[in-house]
């Protein structure tokens, strides 16, 4: 049997840069001592529906963040600051430029870190 091993900061940060560049899925749990869950797709919070051409991110150590960006941010070409709050109880932002909005809506994967607040921060990954 082997036996769980943990890893530091800098050991993770290194170990998840390697497997994103490799393409491999990561799953990252626990955040802050909370209860979290794996990285997946969070659930919009806009009382708008989304379209087909929305995207919504993956957030890593995920407790109730939510990430979207609309088709409407992907027509207007800009960069974006975007707001992840969702229902969880403190606030993070990812900034997104315009080249990154650009590959999101070409189908390309972007991964960016959020602000940290609270004491951690999130990875989101679009595609």
């Amino acid at each position: 049997m082997t036996e769980a091993r943990i890893l530091g900061r800098r050991e993770f940060t290194l170990a998840a840069a390697m497997a994103v560049l490799s393409g491999v899925a990561i799953t990252v749990s626990g955040c802050g001592g909370g209860s979290s869950s794996s990285a997946s797709p969070a659930a919009p919070t806009s009382s708008t529906p989304a379209t087909s051409s929305d995207k919504t991110g993956a957030i890593s150590s995920n407790h109730g963040h939510a990430a979207m960006i609309t088709s409407a941010q992907f027509s207007a070409a800009g960069g974006i600051s975007l707001g992840i709050q969702g229902t969880a109880s403190h606030p993070h932002t990812v900034t997104l430029a315009a080249s990154e909005i650009s590959s999101i809506a070409g189908g390309q994967r972007v991964a960016k870190e959020s602000t940290s607040d609270n004491g951690h921060s999130h990875t989101v990954t679009f595609n």
